[in-house]
């Protein structure tokens, strides 16, 4: 697949779709989360599925952009229809609408590599997994049913649409 080929998303007057991956890197007893620039939450990294690419060859990409280190799929975790007021840069005010295909991910290097900040600049952070219910995170669901996210055997499906009005 050609790098010029476009994320799978479009904007229609005041409405964002996209169809994105995430990816739970866990090490230590901690998970790594990006903390956005736009406000004071953490998400999942990830980003856009281009035309053309598979979510599993999304994270990997996404995740090897953002850390520099080259991570692996384990197994498909969630799928989250996400509804939501966006805040902040491109997106502020926007109603968005995202497809998110979240994965457990594995790497064989050494995580000492992965810097402080994204490609875009955002910190890279480790959440120890007892903090994660306690955090500003987005979506909501992370935070609220991690220890499910971990635990099961199948990959959970999650309407998340209470952040749609905020």
């Amino acid at each position: 697949m050609p790098d010029t080929a476009p994320d799978c998303g479009f904007d229609i007057s005041n409405f964002h779709f996209r169809f994105r991956t995430g990816g739970f890197l866990l090490r230590d007893g901690k998970v790594l989360f990006v903390k956005t620039n736009f406000g004071d939450y953490c998400y999942v990294i990830g980003g856009g599925v281009k035309l053309g690419e598979s979510t599993e060859e999304c994270i990997v990409r996404e995740f090897y952009e953002e850390t520099g280190v080259k991570a692996k799929t384990e197994r498909l975790a969630v799928v989250c229809e996400n509804f939501f007021k966006g805040h902040g840069g491109n997106l502020e005010g926007m109603d968005c609408h995202t497809i998110e295909f979240y994965f457990i991910l594995s790497t064989d290097e050494d995580v000492s590599k992965i810097p402080e900040k994204t490609d875009e600049g955002e910190d890279l952070v480790w959440i120890p997994i007892e903090e994660i219910s306690g955090r500003n995170i987005k979506p909501n669901f992370v935070k609220e049913r991690f220890d499910e996210i971990l635990k099961s055997s199948a990959p959970l499906h999650i309407i998340e649409d209470r952040d749609r009005n905020n």
